[in-house]
C-alpha cells in the first residue's frame, strides 16, 4: 500500500511498453521505422559534414550503419 492508502499496481516492464509501441495503429511498423531512420541519419550526416561537425557526422553515420544492419538482418530472417 502507498502512503495514501491505495494499493500499488504492478509497473509495466520495458518489454510490455515496447510491444505496445511496435504495433501502434497508423505506424508503418518496425521495418518502415528502420528505413526512415537510416535515410534521415544519412541526410543529417551530410548536413553535419557540410558544416564540419565531425563528432556529429560520426555519430550519425553510426546510427545509419546500425539501422542498415537491422534492415539487412530482418531481410535475412524473412528469407528463412
Amino acid at each position: 500500500m502507498t502512503k495514501t492508502g491505495r494499493r500499488r499496481t504492478p509497473k509495466s516492464s520495458d518489454d510490455d511498453r515496447r510491444l505496445q509501441t511496435d504495433a501502434s495503429p497508423g505506424d508503418g511498423g518496425p521495418e518502415e521505422a528502420i528505413a526512415f531512420i537510416a535515410e534521415t541519419a544519412a541526410d543529417l550526416a551530410r548536413l553535419a559534414r557540410r558544416h564540419r561537425l565531425d563528432v556529429l557526422v560520426r555519430l550519425l553515420e553510426m546510427a545509419q550503419m546500425e539501422a542498415q544492419e537491422r534492415i539487412r538482418l530482418r531481410g535475412k530472417r524473412n528469407l528463412s
